[in-house]
């Protein structure tokens, strides 16, 4: 009898063992990142899991991660949205992720953006919502009246930061998230009143840093330049500023600037139209935003390029002064050209 018994209790034994490595061993056939199960809608919730988990060879034995769905009772719970399986992750472990609807977070980074193009792109990279619907949401004004914005002011919601959301919050909500973040950025530091005082919006003044923000790297000139443009709006002056004209040519690979490209008809000439453009030419800073709102008091109207190509800038309250500078670095950068073309 005991010989019978015994190797029953073994093999009872290690048929235990083994369920429990199936159940809480690593299941994970991947060793090289982390992966992601992508629910797209409530339709056959269970296919689409099964089917990735297959197709994508993310678990050693799909059959037992059914069996142990089945028994948690996953499909009934779980929602739509994206999951993560991490590397080593055993198949309970997998079931209750699902189970408890613990979606991975889709990363919103953005940092310098130029167009809805660009926004619509990164959308479409990052979330649920493809680029072209994207596009389609922020280039309608019906969709964006809700925000108090419309397809030129769009981009003035977009304080560049890092942000997470659920992989399938659908565009008004993004939306809505960047406006909160927004509002809470203005109400900060007395910013609304630094631009009432500049007789500003804090949309226009977005507006002024999106092209300062085109106009220099260099941090300690950003409140310089703004200065010049808002004493030019102050002065019913045309701003000038070339950032505006690859805006409205859509050719940010220009260099420079020639009296060709100042033909161009678009509101965002600022050549040809004096005032402020009708929206942002990108997503400024908030170190860009706060140069805006603390401007120093000049004099300044103009302001060039350092001839020592040091990202500096000579700055001038007459023309004449300014006409000197520009030469100076005119005749600095042919020469550097020259230099350039006999290498």
């Amino acid at each position: 009898m005991k010989k019978i018994l015994y190797p029953a209790i073994m093999a009872l034994l290690l048929l235990c063992a083994y369920a429990a490595w199936v159940l809480f061993g690593p299941a994970t056939k991947f060793s090289d990142k982390n992966h992601y199960i992508y629910i797209e809608d409530a339709s056959n919730i269970r296919q689409q899991v099964l089917d990735q988990l297959k197709e994508q060879k993310l678990v050693r034995d799909v059959w037992a991660f059914t069996i142990v769905a089945d028994r948690m009772n996953v499909w009934d719970k779980v929602k739509p949205g994206r999951f993560e399986v991490l590397k080593g992750q055993n198949l309970v472990r997998i079931a209750r992720t699902l189970r408890n609807n613990k979606q991975a977070p889709a990363k919103l980074v953005i940092n310098k953006l130029r167009l809805r193009e660009d926004f619509a792109r990164l959308i479409g990279k990052n979330f649920k919502t493809d680029s072209i619907a994207a596009f389609a949401f922020l280039n309608s004004n019906d969709s964006l009246q809700q925000f108090g914005v419309d397809t030129n002011t769009v981009m003035t919601l977009i304080i560049p930061d890092t942000y997470l959301f659920n992989w399938n919050t659908p565009m008004n909500k993004l939306l809505t998230r960047l406006k909160a973040e927004s509002d809470n950025f203005w109400n900060k530091n007395d910013r609304k009143q630094k631009a009432a005082n500049l007789g500003l919006t804090p949309e226009q003044v977005y507006t002024v840093a999106s092209i300062v923000e085109e106009e220099t790297n260099y941090n300690p000139e950003k409140g310089n330049i703004a200065s010049v443009y808002l004493n030019r709006v102050a002065k019913g002056m045309a701003l000038g500023a070339d950032p505006t004209i690859k805006f409205a040519l859509k050719d940010f690979t220009l260099k420079r600037i020639y009296y060709g490209h100042l033909a161009v008809v678009s509101p965002y000439n600022t050549y040809k139209n004096k005032g402020l453009p009708p929206g942002p030419i990108c997503t400024p800073s908030t170190v860009t935003l706060d140069a805006v709102l603390n401007a120093p008091k000049t004099d300044y109207l103009f302001f060039v390029a350092s001839s020592e190509f040091n990202g500096t800038h000579h700055f001038s309250s007459t023309f004449a002064e300014h006409d000197q500078y520009a030469k100076e670095y005119q005749k600095a950068l042919d020469e550097r050209m020259r230099q350039k073309q006999n290498q």
